[in-house]
């Protein structure tokens, strides 16, 4: 006597085609590079762009903000470094790099 039945298997049913689920993959892939690219690369970018802009048109006499948050007047530059007069008699030599933004000229006079 048996008490559980004999289970059969039936024909298999033809599933979904497998072509079209890697198209789908590929088509989220492409989603989220194109996502990743307009959020976090392009931005990035054109900080960069306008930060070596702003380096570039660096001049005597420019008054300016580093990114370690000190305000002065450039005195000199060259290639690589700009010398900061960030009080009377008070010069610092900084790399080009550490500008952070340039101010209006008359800035330091109304502080």
């Amino acid at each position: 006597m048996n008490l559980i039945p004999n289970a059969w298997a039936q024909g298999a049913t033809p599933g979904p085609s497998s072509g079209g689920n890697v198209w789908s993959l590929v088509l989220i892939f492409v989603v989220f590079i194109l996502f990743f690219y307009f959020t976090a690369m392009r931005p990035q970018q054109k900080r960069q762009k306008e930060h070596r802009k702003l380096i570039e048109g660096l001049a005597t006499g420019d008054e300016v903000l580093t990114q370690g948050g000190l305000v002065g007047r450039v005195v000199r530059l060259n290639e690589q470094f700009i010398v900061l007069e960030a009080s009377n008699g008070v010069e610092l030599t900084l790399q080009r790099q550490a500008v952070a933004a340039v101010y209006p000229k008359g800035t330091l006079k109304a502080v």
